[in-house]
């Protein structure tokens, strides 16, 4: 536990190495900070957290940097105050209102995010294995092709185009259309790949039900493998930490790899907290070392989905808390 003094120091140095990205020296502090204390104290006081793993030097008599150590007293140190009124709500209660469709909505706020914050923003949607499908419609183009529809409960609406090898007559379709609504309605897409294509075929003696089933799944895979809506690469790349093409390479590898997103943000999800932020080396994948994670998760426990901002350690802690708080709250309800 560190001293209220000591607590100040590691707070002032970590917010001017924030904004100007520069090893950060007693004389600095104690021009730019009302600390209340001598440039011997603060000298004294920077050894101190040097010490204790909070502060590190990368050059000699070049300042002083944070360390993953001392970035994670000065969350939690933050996590602990009261924030005020989320400003920012207001901006992502303006979009939420202007989206049309859950997709659109995803895509406003990550670019809201990564405008308010200057970082990657991500917005994973929430899993459709997890929602329960409301109905599905069946409209015939022509003998051979149609459109399948599917609402969810949660208001996504899938759609694909089915090809038919034999002619199916629009009675026909329609008769499909109302028995898959009857066996499938109010059911999970996890229930319903569950039951099987082949079983709810068998149920409603119907080859064709087996084609849309297939058709369904095969339409729930696509969203799935779709549902992180990114944006701001080029603002985590404007970075002076990421000017090296050797140091953002291996950044730009992991984060465009879904499954590490998934684990990512999976250990959010059973965290249980209702904001995570993991720091540099706190991160499980080594190559996010140099970057930060704010998440949350939002929706109802069962189907929740996760928003996120990645950046430089060095990021605006307190305004990136701030946005993600906001925009969790925008999209809570979905």
């Amino acid at each position: 536990m560190l001293s209220d003094r000591r607590q100040k120091v590691l707070q002032a140095l970590i917010e001017d190495y924030i904004v100007n990205a520069q090893p950060v020296g007693s004389r600095t502090l104690v021009d730019r900070y009302s600390l209340g204390v001598s440039s011997a104290t603060v000298r004294n006081e920077l050894s101190v957290l040097e010490d204790e793993g909070y502060l590190t030097s990368p050059h000699t008599s070049a300042g002083r940097i944070p360390t993953d150590a001392g970035y994670r007293a000065f969350v939690d140190d933050l996590l602990e105050r009261e924030f005020g009124d989320e400003t920012e709500g207001d901006a992502f209660d303006e979009l939420r209102d202007a989206a049309t469709k859950m997709d659109d909505l995803m895509d406003k706020t990550s670019a809201a995010l990564t405008r308010l914050t200057d970082c990657l923003s991500i917005v994973l949607a929430p899993s459709l294995l997890a929602t329960s499908v409301k109905q599905v419609s069946l409209v015939s183009f022509t003998p051979h092709r149609a459109l399948m529809v599917v609402v969810t409960n949660d208001g996504q609406v899938l759609d694909r185009h089915i090809e038919f090898a034999d002619e199916v007559a629009s009675d026909e379709l329609a008769g499909v259309q109302n028995a898959l609504n009857e066996v499938l309605s109010g059911k999970s897409m996890s229930e319903v790949r569950g039951i099987g294509a082949q079983e709810v075929c068998d149920a409603l003696s119907s080859p064709l039900a087996h084609v849309v089933i297939d058709e369904l799944m095969a339409c729930v895979d696509v969203e799935e493998s779709g549902r992180a809506h990114r944006l701001g690469i080029s603002s985590l790349l404007s970075k002076p930490e990421f000017s090296n093409a050797a140091a953002a390479l291996p950044v730009l590898q992991v984060l465009e790899d879904d499954t590490v997103l998934m684990h990512l943000f999976d250990d959010v999800a059973s965290s249980g907290n209702p904001l995570e932020v993991r720091i540099g080396s706190e991160n499980d994948a080594s190559q996010l070392s140099g970057v930060s994670v704010v998440a949350a998760q939002y929706g109802p426990s069962d189907a929740s989905g996760v928003v996120a901002v990645i950046g430089p350690t060095r990021m605006d802690y307190s305004k990136v808390i701030k946005a993600v708080r906001a925009a969790r709250s925008a999209l809570r309800d979905l």
